[in-house]
Parts: C-alpha cells; sequence; structure tokens
C-alpha cells in the first residue's frame, strides 16, 4: 500500500484535533476514538463519529473502567482507572496518528494485559517519579509493569517528521496529567505551516488503518 505523504496525515491529524478541542472546550469527551470513527470523504474533511460513549466532563467519576477500543486505550484505563478524563481521548490519538503513517497498528494488544506489555515495548515502562499513580493502580490489580526501554517511535514511523515524532510522542506520555490538551497540540510546531490544501481534495473512500481495532472488548 502507498502511505500517505506528511501533509496529508497532518491535514487529517489537524481535523481530528480541531474537533476534540471543540468537544473538550464545551465540557465532553469522546471516550472511544479509534480509525473506525473517524468518517473520511478525502482529507480535506474528517468528521468524528459515534458519541454513545461520550462523557460530560464535569460529570463525576467515577466512570466505568470498560470503554473505548482497546489498541486505542489510554493506560490509566487499562489500569482501571475511574477518575480519567479527556487525556484519554489524546492518547487514542496519538495512536491513530501513527497509524496513519504507517496503516498498522502501534499497540495491537491481544487482550487487555497485553495490551499493557504492547504499550511498554514501545514507550518503555513508566517511571514510578513520573506518573507514581500507575504503580497504585498496578498494585491494584496484582500486575507488575514489563521492564523494557522505550523504542524510538522514530524507527517505528520512519516516514514520520522530527515534529511529528514529537507530537507523537507527548500525546503518548504515560501520565495522563503530562499530554498536552487538543488546542494545546495544534500549536505544535508540526502544525505551524498548516492551511487548506486543495490538492488533497480527492475522495479516499473508506481507508481502512486496520481490522478488525482490537474491537471485542469494546463492547
Amino acid at each position: 500500500d502507498k502511505l500517505f505523504s506528511e501533509s496529508m496525515v497532518k491535514n487529517m491529524v489537524c481535523q481530528v484535533l480541531q474537533g476534540l478541542s471543540f468537544m473538550h472546550k464545551h465540557g465532553y469527551f469522546h471516550r472511544d476514538m479509534k480509525p473506525e470513527n473517524l468518517l473520511c470523504m478525502g482529507p480535506d474533511l474528517i468528521k468524528i463519529a459515534d458519541f454513545g460513549l461520550a462523557r460530560e466532563i464535569r460529570s463525576r467519576p467515577p466512570y466505568t473502567d470498560y470503554v473505548s477500543t482497546r489498541w486505542y486505550r489510554a493506560p490509566e484505563v487499562l489500569l482501571r482507572s475511574t477518575t480519567y478524563s479527556s487525556p484519554i481521548d489524546i492518547w487514542a490519538v496519538g495512536a491513530i496518528m501513527a497509524e496513519i503513517y504507517t496503516f498498522r497498528p502501534l499497540f495491537p494488544g491481544s487482550s487487555e494485559i497485553d495490551q499493557i506489555f504492547k504499550i511498554c515495548s514501545v514507550m518503555g515502562t513508566p517511571d514510578k517519579r513520573d506518573w507514581p499513580e500507575a504503580y497504585t493502580l498496578a498494585q491494584q490489580m496484582n500486575f507488575k509493569f514489563p521492564q523494557f526501554s522505550p523504542t524510538p517511535l522514530s524507527t517505528l514511523i520512519p516516514n514520520a517528521s522530527p515534529d511529528a515524532i514529537q507530537l507523537m510522542e507527548d500525546m503518548l506520555r504515560w501520565n495522563p496529567a503530562r499530554r498536552p490538551t487538543a488546542q494545546q497540540c495544534l500549536r505544535y510546531n508540526y502544525f505551524r505551516d498548516q492551511k487548506t490544501d486543495n490538492s488533497l481534495s480527492f475522495a479516499i473512500g473508506n481507508v481502512s488503518l486496520s481490522d478488525p481495532y482490537g474491537n471485542d472488548e469494546a463492547k
């Protein structure tokens, strides 16, 4: 398969982040961001769909721990936190962005525990000083993090620019409090020259980035 150019990826990710920024600004987070829920009419028009799991940010925890499709599920959800919020959407966009570049899922876990292993194998084992809550949550699950050094995203996604890698690394931070907001993401260098490019306005139909999206546990 021919991969998308970086300008096309940038255009698509920009639209997704603009949609999330609007949603988060108005007090909601999606909770089930995945390629399947992005409706594409060519890279110039992408809409976020399926708000069946959306919640109000101001609504009170505890939230259900069983949300979002596994491959795009943020670590705090995998670790069964009940106080997660909009940063879970940012994590999912980071994973989706990597997949748009490669047409392969970044974290294709076969179960919830394997999903954490897959994340550790790419992002490295979480630092207890950076995110102590991860170890508290893991202990409650009788789970011990596997020891991994991070794999550079530039190795896994060689067609992505350094600015793209920086954005993905920040969206995929273990600690949800350290992930940028959607609005902050849009101010990254990656988008500094972003504008509507009419040359990209051709239909790409239903692009299947991956299937079956690790979807069996998302119901």
